[in-house]
């Protein structure tokens, strides 16, 4: 059904400020019901990719079109999503990291350490590692001593998992990135402020340029 959606938006031609037909209009078109279609405008809504207003409408906040006929059209939309999923995510992230270096008692720590070893075994043995990964993240969240950390990011990342379970097909985007969390754990758990957010950084630098990379057409996953 989405990628029905976004071939109609293409099809009209639609762009950045043009108001997209009704919910029910679309449900019509893509032989789709009208829930279906709410679902996925609330998805792109909270992703910024439209705008919702009771007099103006639903409009385009951001291009569903390809620019390049070596890029899918998914792939394009995808890839925007994710980046901005990940530049809201981004800030949380690092200071999430920064305040559990500074708060982590004995028993976060513990937690830490436990999470990364799960963790760095699931990779090794080449099974999908993200359960794994939502944990160990989730106990440098609770660490912070601050719980919207967690609810936040969570809810960010919902937001684009909702509609992408598998980002360009490729359930286990960042998995690079892996080995760097154990600099990450150490950081925290020691109390290195500094060098939490520094490697968070390196991270999340890395995972965007995975992104933009795949949207080029050349995918190096």
């Amino acid at each position: 059904m989405l990628d029905a959606l976004i071939a109609l938006i293409g099809t009209e031609g639609l762009g950045i400020g043009d108001r997209l037909p009704p919910e029910i209009t679309l449900a019509a078109r893509l032989g789709v019901g009208r829930s279906s279609i709410r679902e996925v405008l609330k998805a792109w809504e909270s992703m910024g990719i439209i705008t919702r207003n009771k007099g103006a409408g639903t409009r385009l906040a951001a291009a569903v079109a390809a620019n390049s006929i070596h890029v899918p059209l998914t792939l394009t939309l995808e890839g925007e999503s994710l980046l901005r999923t990940h530049s809201v995510r981004r800030p949380l992230e690092i200071e999430a990291v920064r305040q559990a270096a500074r708060h982590a008692g004995a028993e976060d720590r513990r937690a830490i350490r436990a999470r990364l070893a799960e963790l760095l075994a699931v990779h090794g043995a080449g099974e999908d590692w993200r359960a794994a990964d939502f944990r160990f993240h989730g106990a440098i969240h609770a660490a912070s001593g601050n719980p919207l950390f967690g609810q936040l990011i969570q809810q960010i990342q919902r937001a684009f998992h909702d509609i992408y379970e598998a980002p360009f097909g490729h359930p286990q985007l960042g998995a690079d990135t892996i080995p760097m969390h154990r600099d990450l754990a150490e950081a925290v758990v020691t109390g290195d402020e500094a060098g939490a957010a520094a490697i968070t950084e390196a991270i999340m630098d890395r995972v965007a340029d995975e992104i933009r990379t795949i949207m080029k057409g050349r995918p190096d996953v």
